[in-house]
């Protein structure tokens, strides 16, 4: 930050009050500007045709299928949004130990990315690289016979989904496991294939936090994961150095961009990343967020457009490049008028 002691005079020669009195001076000075540029759009996709089921922990929020979901890419489109996240929603019967729909050619994920490419080119395609989805005991990872989620042998899983994804055409593969050492792998892998342009948005800095749940019952892992925890690969958010580490090693291996999740309990993460880093830094603003603003919103607690675009404004401005959020749809209507 820098110094700003000598640079303004005392009261009452200088009246901070002054360029705030009006609005076409507050706009002139404004430092931090949303606009529908800054977001990414988080979207379920579901198997079949013409379906659309709520997500009850998640108000407004709706898993939707391949077809429905091109329709929804094409709203984003014109609203200004330039890219659009993919989580699918998985059958219980393609769940195994081993996670191996992971990468499916023709799986769920897969196929929405080419269909969402070939009806709109224009947008870019973020796909979850994590096994959660597809295990049926909901870890980001293979288990040994203790329960312990492996390392290396779920790289071996998580580069062969971020190469299939990036066959089916995805723009950005974002590993978002915390498996140490993954972004080096897949990078490698993306290159030995020709995938020289693929994007890799690294979950750099996730954290354990309890802001997952409604996300879990939207994918259907929720159930899978039962009394489990997350706590030997994400991190603890009591730390903050480590996370500058995780940063700075996922960069070195190959990272495009890099993630702080959850967002506004963690801004000064971000804070922290961008200044040290200065590389595109993404935040996640998750489910519980979305959900505790909804739902306060709802009983007449807050004014949902003021306290969503203000938590938004916030994230930008602790140094985010660009924000995943649900809201991102709602937000782009508001900010466009």
């Amino acid at each position: 930050m820098p110094d700003i002691s000598p640079i303004r005079a005392a009261y009452p020669v200088t009246r901070m009050r002054r360029m705030r009195r009006d609005d076409f001076s507050r706009r002139m000075m404004r430092e931090t500007r949303l606009s529908p540029d800054d977001f990414i759009y988080p979207v379920f996709v579901l198997e079949g045709q013409g379906e659309r089921e709520p997500v009850p922990s998640m108000p407004g929020i709706e898993r939707l299928s391949i077809d429905l979901l091109v329709e929804e890419a094409r709203a984003i489109v014109a609203l200004g949004i330039p890219a659009m996240a993919l989580f699918p929603v998985t059958p219980m019967e393609a769940k195994s130990l081993d996670a191996r729909e992971a990468f499916n050619a023709n799986g769920l994920a897969q196929r929405a990315v080419k269909a969402l490419k070939d009806a709109v080119p224009e947008l870019g395609i973020v796909t979850d690289v994590a096994l959660d989805p597809f295990t049926t005991h909901g870890q980001d990872g293979l288990i040994d016979d203790s329960g312990y989620v492996m390392n290396d042998e779920t790289v071996d899983v998580l580069v062969k989904q971020a190469v299939s994804h990036a066959e089916a055409g995805a723009d950005i593969v974002a590993p978002s496991d915390m498996m140490d050492g993954r972004i080096g792998e897949v990078r490698a892998a993306l290159e030995a294939a020709g995938h020289i342009h693929t994007r890799i948005l690294a979950y750099s800095a996730k954290y354990a936090s309890s802001f997952y749940g409604p996300f879990r019952d939207a994918v259907g892992s929720s159930a899978n994961l039962g009394g489990g925890d997350k706590y030997s690969y994400q991190m603890d958010p009591a730390n903050s150095d480590e996370a500058l580490h995780e940063v700075g090693l996922d960069l070195a291996e190959g990272a495009d961009m890099v993630m702080v999740k959850p967002g506004m309990p963690y801004l000064d993460i971000v804070r922290r990343v961008k200044d040290q880093f200065g590389a595109p830094t993404f935040v996640y603003q998750v489910s519980g967020e979305y959900a505790m603003l909804k739902a306060a919103s709802q009983n007449g607690w807050l004014n949902e457009q003021a306290v969503v675009l203000e938590s938004l404004t916030s994230i930008k401005r602790a140094g985010a490049d660009g924000i995943l959020t649900y809201y991102a749809k709602q937000a782009a209507l508001w900010l466009n008028g």
